[in-house]
């Protein structure tokens, strides 16, 4: 038998397809691909947004949708006489003042350490790494009951050097300093990686020839180290000053934003003023404002580290 053969036909040959006509189906099919993040975004980001700013101006309350009215800046207004406000806020700032700086020395301490070339320190990455990884809830429950007044670890250790016992959550100027320690425990494994990456990136040779020269290791950590990581600085400084601001889990487990309001912040007052006690306008305003201080000092520290970096 013959092989079967496939006949062209010269008279009707393939349509080609014009460079104008690829490009456009190659940018429909862009398009697809990216609808799906789109409308995602859209969905879960940029409407919720737009319908916070919206309520910010009315009087919406959750159980009587059908009676909200528009109410102007009434809502900002009463954000100025509001004590609850004001001390959210205060609390807010002072977890943000002290977590920043403190948890970043500790990243960079750690950083420096576990950077070592020793035996078995893969294993003191992943230990101070774990946190991390670890679910915020969960690690709130745990430190609840480390922070235990009674038969708590925290309180067992410091009763051996003579100290306490302490009410770490349910002392009103405790709680906030509590939560805040446990915050830096938590978090530093992550900016330590971030550190390691950028210290395994600078050169040996520049240590080498500074120990020639007599440099110590403060030297070396001061005209070497710290040059060489600068952006990472800036890049950590920010997102944990982000990171800080959003605190919520912390509290929500561990105190409900008590004792006295003593661990509220801005965000647990969003979510309390709108889902506790109904008031969305209200909420909504205090997030808007909440999103306005943020950008602020995230613009601010940002132009202030590039003015130091550069």
């Amino acid at each position: 038998m013959e092989p079967v053969t496939q006949k062209t036909n010269v008279n009707n040959p393939l349509p080609t397809v014009s460079p104008k006509q690829r490009k456009r189906k190659n940018l429909f099919t862009s398009y697809g691909f990216v609808a799906p993040a789109i409308i995602l975004l859209f969905v879960f980001l940029i409407l919720p947004a737009i319908l916070a700013l919206y309520f910010s101006f009315t009087n919406y309350y959750l159980l009587t949708p059908e009676q909200t009215k528009f109410v102007a800046f009434e809502n900002y207004k009463r954000l100025a006489e509001d004590s609850l406000f004001l001390k959210s806020l205060g609390n807010t700032a002072l977890f943000v003042v002290i977590v920043v700086p403190v948890q970043t020395l500790v990243a960079l301490a750690l950083a420096l350490l576990v950077n070592q070339k020793l035996m078995g320190i893969k294993f003191f990455r992943m230990a101070f790494f774990a946190p991390v990884v670890t679910s915020m809830v969960i690690v709130s429950i745990l430190w609840t009951f480390i922070y235990n007044p009674d038969n708590g670890l925290a309180n067992s250790i410091l009763n051996i050097v003579g100290l306490g016992p302490f009410q770490f959550l349910t002392d009103k100027d405790q709680a906030l300093y509590s939560i805040i320690f446990m915050s830096i425990w938590q978090g530093a494994g992550y900016q330590m990686m971030i550190f390691l990456a950028g210290l395994q990136d600078i050169p040996d040779h520049q240590y080498e020839a500074a120990s020639i020269d007599g440099a110590n290791a403060w030297q070396k950590l001061i005209h070497i180290t710290i040059p060489g990581i600068r952006n990472i600085l800036a890049f950590i400084a920010i997102v944990t000053m982000i990171a800080a601001t959003k605190l919520f889990i912390q509290p929500f487990v561990m105190t409900q934003g008590g004792p006295l309001d003593s661990t509220k912040t801005l965000v647990y007052m969003v979510y309390e003023t709108g889902f506790k006690f109904r008031d969305v306008g209200y909420s909504s305003a205090i997030a808007i404002l909440f999103f306005v201080i943020v950008l602020i000092i995230s613009i601010l520290q940002r132009r202030f580290i590039k003015e130091n970096t550069e």
